[in-house]
């Protein structure tokens, strides 16, 4: 056992200003790997693995493939799953621990990949349905997956680390897409056709399953001890009775997470736009994979640089929070203001899926691959900004692992409607407006929120107004529960 010094900790803990206990942190190679931000890295590189190689594939447009119809129908079922899934998925996390439900969130998506193989070799109705199905199991995977990133990534870093950890942690998932978009680029930078070859979608295979092996490479959260000596708290494993009353309790007892979720609604929608309304509907498959490398590679610039401006502690915490807000709506107008003029020039009619596309020496390119780094930018922006909104609510895991399950299940719920409306082919234009309207919605309803929420510091008083403990009996706010003493 570490030794404990009694001291009274400032506000980087979750009870600032209260008696702290204070661990000694391990030294040497245990110390490295018991680290904070090494436990995060790691988390990096199960996300790197599984959901950046989906990413790649799916930031091809069509999953790579000529017509996009089977893609989109499985990216329809694959949200519907997960937006079903991700309300309970903080509930499984607390059961069973991160660990596990990363685990098993990460099967998910080597079965997804796999599909596609399946489906470039046999070309029929059998192997579309595979594709279809296995993206239903993947939303259900990925809630798991992402609800235990979520709590892990949040509950890790002290207060003023979390900008930085969330930044640290995008980057490396966002090099899975870097290096799956590369493994594209070089597959097919030759081909001047509409779809990839079977080598691409081997690679991404490879990958995924080496990315399933990490979480059993991974720290006990109980075990870890924070950059400043305090212990991270042990997520509870009560009844299923009990966690899923706690999703009503959060909400009860934290209703300002409501405001946020039209920002959660809109934070996937502007994928099937960018993807297939823009990538797969204008290039082939040589620009498409261009396109993607450097979407990519533009998120990991707009995570790390928003992350490093809502960390500035020469800045007040609230400045942050409505500077990040401010860059957020600028950003949503210089990239649909410009993607609009590119837009209004193409329709479902015009451009076939089996027509001529741009190339990456075709007049006009040049401007339009700009506009997709804008998007990824964008994107990555986005989603840092969000994490970091719901850590500056609360630094308890389990509250955040409910937090973070609300996020991907609105999220998810968006994206299943909007990838539906692509696949009965409802117009782009349609879906690009739509697309701009929710993300200034999304801000708009975000504001008040962090006007009469994000404070200098997270106390346990701000951050809930009621305990539960494993019987699931509430306790006020100003008892100690015995389950939390």
């Amino acid at each position: 056992m570490s030794e404990v010094v009694d001291k009274e900790y400032g506000s980087s803990s979750s009870d600032a200003g209260s008696d702290k206990q204070v661990y000694e942190r391990p030294t040497g190679l245990k110390g490295v790997y018991y680290h904070p931000l090494t436990q995060v890295t790691m988390l990096g590189f199960v996300c790197f693995m599984c959901p950046g190689l989906f990413n790649a594939l799916n930031g091809l447009g069509g999953g790579g493939q000529v017509d996009h119809t089977t893609s989109a129908n499985a990216n329809a079922a694959l949200y519907s799953t997960f937006a079903a899934g991700a309300f309970f998925s903080g509930s499984i996390n607390n059961k069973f621990g991160s660990r596990l439900t990363l685990l098993l969130g990460s099967t998910g998506y080597a079965l997804y990949v796999g599909s596609y193989l399946a489906l470039n070799i046999h070309q029929n109705e059998h192997a579309r349905a595979f594709v279809i199905a296995a993206g239903a199991i993947l939303g259900v995977c990925a809630g798991l997956l992402w609800t235990a990133q979520g709590s892990l990534m949040l509950a890790y870093p002290t207060e003023h680390q979390k900008g930085k950890y969330i930044g640290v942690f995008w980057a490396i998932f966002n090099l899975g897409a870097v290096v799956g978009a590369s493994v594209s680029l070089g597959q097919n930078f030759h081909s001047t056709g509409n779809s990839v070859g079977n080598g691409t979608y081997i690679g991404f295979l490879v990958l995924t399953l080496i990315g399933v092996t990490i979480p059993l490479l991974m720290a006990d959260p109980n075990e870890m001890i924070r950059t400043d000596g305090t212990k991270v708290a042990s997520p509870r494993h009560p009844s299923w009775k009990v966690e899923i009353y706690g999703l009503w309790l959060t909400l009860k007892t934290d209703p300002m997470i409501l405001l946020l979720f039209p920002m959660f609604f809109a934070s996937n929608w502007f994928y099937t736009w960018q993807f297939n309304e823009y990538n797969d509907a204008l290039f082939n498959i040589r620009a498409r994979s261009l396109n993607n490398l450097v979407y990519w590679l533009a998120q990991i610039v707009g995570s790390i640089s928003i992350g490093f401006l809502l960390d500035q502690r020469r800045i007040s915490r609230r400045l942050r929070a409505f500077s990040g807000w401010a860059i957020l709506l600028g950003m949503i107008f210089v990239v649909h203001i410009w993607a609009y003029f590119y837009q209004k020039k193409y329709t479902r009619e015009s451009i076939p899926p089996d027509s001529q596309k741009m190339d990456i020496f075709d007049h006009g390119y040049a401007g339009r691959i700009w506009l997709y780094i804008f998007c990824g930018l964008l994107d990555a922006m986005w989603q840092t900004t969000a994490y970091w909104i719901m850590g500056a609510m609360s630094n308890d895991p389990a509250k955040l692992a409910h937090f973070t399950g609300f996020y991907k299940s609105i999220q998810s719920a968006g994206a299943a409607g909007v990838w539906r409306a692509d696949a009965v082919n409802i117009p782009f234009m349609n879906v690009f407006i739509s697309t701009w309207v929710l993300l200034v919605a999304g801000l708009v309803f975000a504001l008040p929120m962090i006007y009469l929420r994000v404070k200098e510091h997270t106390d346990l008083a701000d951050e809930t107004l009621a305990r539960m403990d494993d019987l699931g009996h509430v306790t006020p706010p100003n008892e100690k529960s015995p389950v939390h003493q």
